[in-house]
Parts: C-alpha cells; structure tokens; sequence
C-alpha cells in the first residue's frame, strides 16, 4: 500500500501548489507506467480522499507539527494517511507502517520517525482533536471560509446539507437511451445480472454501487450514459421536437448533446473550444450512433463557426465555478478564488448576449451552470432580462422533491448542484 499512499501523497502535492487533480493524474500515470491496476485504483481513492477533506487534515496537522513544514510532499503524505486514519476501514498500525515507509522514500534521513511520531500523536489525541475541530468552519466542513460564506448567505436553511452533501461520493446515474431500449426492459437486465439499482425517473436510474462504465450491461452498445439526474434536465427542458435545427453551445463531454439526440431528430451544431474535448464529444455520439455537427471554436467569434442560419433551440451550458460538482471534481473548492466567480460571471454574460443574437423568434434558449453560487446564475439572469425587451422567460416546474429552489438544483442524494433558466424571444 506505501507505493498508492506515495503516489498520492505525490498527486496531493500538486493540488496543494494549484494544479488541476486530472491533470495530475494523466501526468503521473503516463510517467510511472510500471504501477499495477491495483495501485493505481488505490492512490486515486486516496488523492480524492485527502483532498475531499483538505480542510480537515490541514487543520490536524497544524495542531500536531508546531512549526510549517517545508516539504510538501510530506505534508501530503500526512493528508494521505490522516484521511484513512479517519475515513478508510484499514486498521491504525497498518496506515502508520505503511506511511513511514512511503515516507522514506521522499526523505531517507528524517521523514520516516517524523511522519511515525506525528501519526502515533493523532492516534493518541484523536477524540480531543475530533471535537476542537468543530469550532473551526473551513476544518469541520472542508471548504474554504469565503466558499462557506457565499453558500450560507444564499441558503440560509440549507447550507449545511449543501456543503456536507458535496463531500460524499457522487452517485453513479444512467440515462436511458429510449431509442434502443425502454426502462422496464433495461431494469430486467440489470435483474439478470443481479446489479442493484434504485429508479429515479423515467429514464433515469442509479446504481447502487458503482462499477466501471465497460462493465454497465449496454453502455458499449450506447443503450446507457452515464449522466448525473440533474444534468438530464437540460435537454428535456428545451421542449425538442423533429426538424428543428439546434445549437449546443460549450459542448464537451457531450453528455447533453446525445440526450438532445435520442430525444429527437434535429440537426445539431455542437460547439466547444477545446480539440481534445470535443473528441470526447465524438466519442460519445459514436456510441450512441448519432450525429451531429462538430465544430472547434470560439463560441464568441460568431463568424468563424455560423453558417447564418438561425436556431429554433439553443442550450448555453456556460464555463463556471462547478461549484455544483464538487463531489465529483474534489480539488475545485482549493482551486477556485471569489475573484473567479465575477469572471465567470463576466463571460457569461458576453456568451448569452452573444447566442441570444442566433436565436429565432419564438426560439427558446436554455441558460445552463452546474455552479450554485447565485453571482453565475440569477443575477446574470436578471441582468439579461432587464436589458433584453424581446427575452421573455419561460418558468420551468420540477419535482419539489428535487428543489425548491427557482432555477436551481442543489447538490442531494438524487443529483448534483445545476442552474436552468430558459428563455423564449418574442
């Protein structure tokens, strides 16, 4: 176990100086090819461990190590094994061993009796520094303190659900493909492979324990995709129908552009700025054996990609703060400064004034965050409104169950945190 501990403690690191964890990931794997399937699954579990509960191990860590220490990999490594210390079933003298001796290969000479000395103190104080840890926001709940801010100030009765719900793990949801298979008979397959689900729509289930999407009974055939239930909004909000031509603007993965598809037959113009993950968004329609126009620019430089032909639909799923995707992209809440937020903001802003000009009268286009900070989303809305005399917006109902939030998901055990305001020209 050491060589996943070291590998993650190695990835931590990187976070902890700013970079992003996926990145991270690609580099260190693609450099240490020798690590087993094994490892490998095991040091990510870790790296998201640690991260997920950054604020916690940091504030451990202060509280045992009077002075800074210097060598982040070793602090790293700490975050890494304080979060098994906490977190993971593995037995206490199993997780210090194994640490001391992923210690010393970072450091030979001292790292070893440190990182002992400093884990056997945590074990020894564990309930004391358990329940310091509650006078302490950013330590208790794992966000930064501006973060928690902005998430009370919005939600005054359920911040708390809010940020305790963005550190578990995310729920692994399939999206029914209805124009190869229908829920009933996609549930018998799961039956007969004895895979344990719960329904939460009419196209939507979850499975109960997550499996690699290769081993998901008709994902290859594309009868499946994996896409959260709140993200299966989108396309069904903006009300398709057969010949109406479409625009998915800001595309990549490509999760929203194969629903728009199975839904019905239109012509689609699919967008994203980024080669390698619009490739993505080709894989994905590949598999579902669907089509649509794929093109590699910016958005906003309207000439280089329009054909002048204008859309009946538009979805404008918009760069953000994901900040209602933490749960699945742990190292955004250490990542993301308040100054981030108005510059997303401020691009978005540019990108709907920009695509509300492409729309058709009596056209309708979906304004889409997966953020839960109001700054992205109503009040770029309100902004919009105020400012556009043609823009009439359409009130979209959702199960009470799911929010009762105007426009807005928050983050629950059915479904991350997303942001829909839909909008019809006059």
């Amino acid at each position: 176990m050491h060589h996943s501990q070291l590998i993650a403690a190695d990835c931590v690191s990187e976070v902890i100086k700013g970079h992003n964890l996926n990145h991270v990931f690609d580099r260190h794997f693609d450099h240490h090819s020798h690590i087993t399937p094994q490892q490998k699954s095991i040091a990510i579990f870790l790296a998201y461990g640690a991260i997920r509960f950054l604020g916690e191990n940091q504030f451990f860590i202060r509280k045992l190590i009077n002075k800074k220490i210097t060598n982040k990999k070793i602090e790293a490594l700490l975050c890494v094994a304080l979060f098994q210390l906490n977190h993971d079933q593995s037995n206490d003298f199993t997780i210090v061993n194994e640490a001391v001796e992923a210690a010393k290969f970072i450091n030979k000479s001292w790292a070893g009796s440190f990182v002992n000395g400093v884990l056997r103190n945590f074990i020894r104080q564990k309930d004391n520094l358990k329940s310091e840890l509650k006078n302490d926001e950013e330590a208790f709940y794992s966000y930064p303190l501006w973060w928690i801010q902005l998430i009370k100030e919005a939600y005054n009765k359920d911040w708390e659900s809010i940020l305790l719900n963005g550190n578990k793990h995310p729920p692994l949801t399939l999206r029914i493909n209805v124009r190869k298979i229908n829920l009933k008979r996609y549930e018998e397959k799961l039956k007969s492979e004895s895979i344990e689900y719960r329904v939460l729509g009419d196209i939507a289930l979850e499975l109960t324990q997550p499996i690699p999407v290769e081993k998901i009974p008709g994902f290859i055939e594309g009868e499946v995709s994996v896409q959260d239930f709140g993200a299966q909004l989108a396309a069904k909000l903006l009300d398709l129908k057969d010949g109406q031509v479409c625009l998915d603007a800001c595309s990549a993965p490509g999760g929203k552009t194969g629903h728009m598809l199975e839904i019905a037959d239109i012509e689609l113009v699919s967008i994203d700025q980024q080669k390698e993950r619009l490739y993505k968004v080709k894989e994905n329609l590949e598999r579902l054996q669907l089509h649509a126009h794929l093109k590699c620019a910016d958005l906003t430089a309207i000439k280089s990609w329009w054909n002048e032909k204008l859309f009946d639909r538009i979805l404008l799923d918009t760069p953000c703060s994901a900040s209602g995707v933490v749960r699945r992209h742990v190292d955004i809440k250490w990542l993301r400064r308040p100054r981030d937020i108005e510059m997303f903001a401020k691009q978005q802003k540019i990108m709907l004034q920009a695509m509300w000009q492409l729309l058709k009268k009596g056209g309708k286009l979906l304004y889409a965050t997966c953020s839960i900070f109001p700054d992205e989303n109503q009040r770029v809305i309100d902004d919009f409104i105020k400012e556009h005399s043609d823009a009439k917006e359409v009130k979209w109902s959702v199960d009470s169950k799911y929010s009762k939030y105007e426009n807005q998901l928050i983050p629950s055990e059915n479904h991350d945190g997303f942001f829909y305001a839909l909008f019809e020209k006059n």
